[in-house]
């Protein structure tokens, strides 16, 4: 963090070349962070993007007491083998006690797969269009409609459970149609808010909720599952989601120049450092240009990589943690949200380090988005290998989430913000486009675990467990050899305003 009146250059672009960057202002104060109308931003934002994932993750632990458990199910009388022996003591109805009264349903693994994975139908349907009318008309509308929409929606599922899975299977598709609106929308306001040297800590800090989100959810889920029963659970992360949205439309502004409660020394700072590439993208973009682009590609294929071992665990933990090593998801809620604390708070520190290294010009942009991205995908691998040979020790399994988790967090400094070093102006839309192809796995790896785990055998999981290991080594070599950190060429805003070549003309 800055202290007050200090400066510094904005020479110290976030591109690895000055080129066709150069800055209007050499020098300029720096604001503090602490209580500024950017910091309060990033806090709010920080706070809806928790809210959304709890509404996305609420699910997958809710589903471990929403089925049938006296339903027979394949492979779990087996032999050790195919399950981890019950704790001395428990049997397995304690763990999905439900007050009296509440519906239960006999789901078989496979149509949990499908439910689990409906969320990401409607999710990547919105993410391009997001993206596009954020950059264009402002990212605060877009995300205050995003999460007030899937929280709304998130109030009918247990009218929609008692319809059948079909009817369930179309709402979350319809909130994933509202949430995927919702990075677009915050990358693009960043565009507009966050200085070059401050853009890892606030990115990381605002879209980290994430993490913080699947925390809070799964112990607080699995704790109101047994103490009011599975249905409080959607109605209460509905109902604030809907409250986060009202403070939400009455605290924020598009754009530094409008916002009312702003200093002005902070509004200067912000307008002097983010330059041109602060503005919007009008109603063209360069998709010639972005189809060809080898660094865009470099963050498509990796943030599909990524997200394909992150999916796993955030849809289809609660049920390992729950019918293979028997945790009960109200005593040992904290222990399996102890990996999204980990990632939340390895992400947001290493948000501040990828600053300061980029500040001080120790490396690159390209070498520090570069060195996280790596971290993130190796690490990870390694310890979901450790997972899966970890056996029916609890201590062991939730040791080795918890590292992939906070390894895995530092992914956020590299390629998860690629989108704006490459392009800052058109920072929504490239992230709608990658977060698009980056949430196939969404929809993809719930089913693929459905179908390795169909008669509950460790063996089946560990199937599991390699599959994501190797994605993410091959992501992570695919991005050392083509990422970048420079502007590209076609993100460049040209003095007269004019489109460049390999423009094509988008339709809102």
């Amino acid at each position: 963090m800055a202290p007050p009146n200090s400066s510094y250059s904005v020479d110290a672009a976030p591109s690895d070349e000055s080129g066709d960057n150069e800055p209007l202002i050499r020098d300029v104060t720096v604001p503090r962070q602490c209580c500024s109308a950017r910091f309060n931003l990033a806090l709010l934002m920080f706070l809806g993007i928790s809210v959304v994932y709890g509404l996305r993750v609420n699910l997958s632990v809710a589903m471990v007491a929403m089925v049938n458990a006296s339903r027979p199910t394949p492979g779990l009388n087996g032999s050790a083998a195919q399950a981890c022996p019950l704790p001395a003591g428990e049997n397995a109805s304690q763990k999905l006690e439900q007050p009296d009264g509440t519906p239960q349903y006999p789901w078989d693994a496979e149509t949990q797969g499908w439910l689990l994975g409906a969320f990401f139908f409607g999710y990547l349907c919105t993410q391009i269009p997001g993206g596009y009318l954020s950059g264009l008309y402002g990212g605060s509308l877009f995300l205050g409609l995003g999460v007030l929409g899937t929280a709304a929606l998130t109030l009918l599922t247990p009218l929609a459970a008692r319809r059948g899975p079909r009817w369930l299977f179309a709402l979350r598709a319809l909130e994933g149609l509202g949430e995927g609106v919702t990075f677009p929308a915050m990358m693009s306001m960043w565009a507009r808010w966050a200085p070059p040297l401050e853009r890892s800590r606030l990115i990381s800090l605002s879209g980290n909720g994430g993490n913080f989100g699947a925390f809070l959810a799964m112990p607080l889920t699995g704790f109101i599952c047994q103490a009011l029963g599975w249905p409080a659970v959607f109605y209460l992360c509905g109902g604030a989601g809907c409250l986060w949205a009202v403070l939400w439309f009455l605290l924020v502004s598009d754009d530094p120049r409008t916002h009312r409660r702003i200093s002005k020394e902070e509004r200067e700072y912000i307008i002097a450092t983010v330059g041109q590439q602060g503005g919007g993208h009008g109603w063209s973009v360069p998709v010639l240009s972005m189809m060809t682009s080898v660094p865009l590609w470099a963050i498509v294929v990796t943030q599909m990589c990524f997200n394909w071992s992150f999916y796993t665990q955030l849809t289809s933990m609660p049920t390992y943690m729950s019918n293979m090593l028997h945790f009960d998801l109200k005593a040992n809620g904290f222990l399996s949200a102890l990996p999204y604390l980990a990632a939340w708070l390895c992400a947001t520190l290493t948000g501040f380090v990828a600053d300061r290294l980029i500040e001080k010009k120790v490396f690159s942009v390209t070498a520090v988005r570069k060195l996280f991205t790596l971290t993130g995908m190796l690490f990870p691998a390694v310890f979901l290998l450790a997972v899966a040979y970890a056996g029916c020790s609890p201590a062991l399994t939730v040791t080795f989430l918890t590292l992939t988790s906070a390894t895995g967090g530092t992914g956020s400094s590299g390629v998860f913000m690629n989108q704006i070093d490459i392009a800052p102006r058109y920072a929504g839309f490239l992230l709608g486009v990658t977060n698009t192809f980056g949430t196939i796995p969404g929809i993809v790896a719930p089913i693929v675990t459905g179908y390795f785990t169909e008669d509950h055998t460790m063996e089946g999981w560990r199937k599991v467990f390699w599959v994501s290991a190797g994605v993410n080594v091959g992501a992570a070599v695919f991005y050392t050899l083509f990422g970048s950190g420079e502007v590209q060429p076609w993100a460049v805003p040209r003095e007269d305003g004019d489109a460049d070549e390999g423009r094509t003309t988008v339709s809102a």
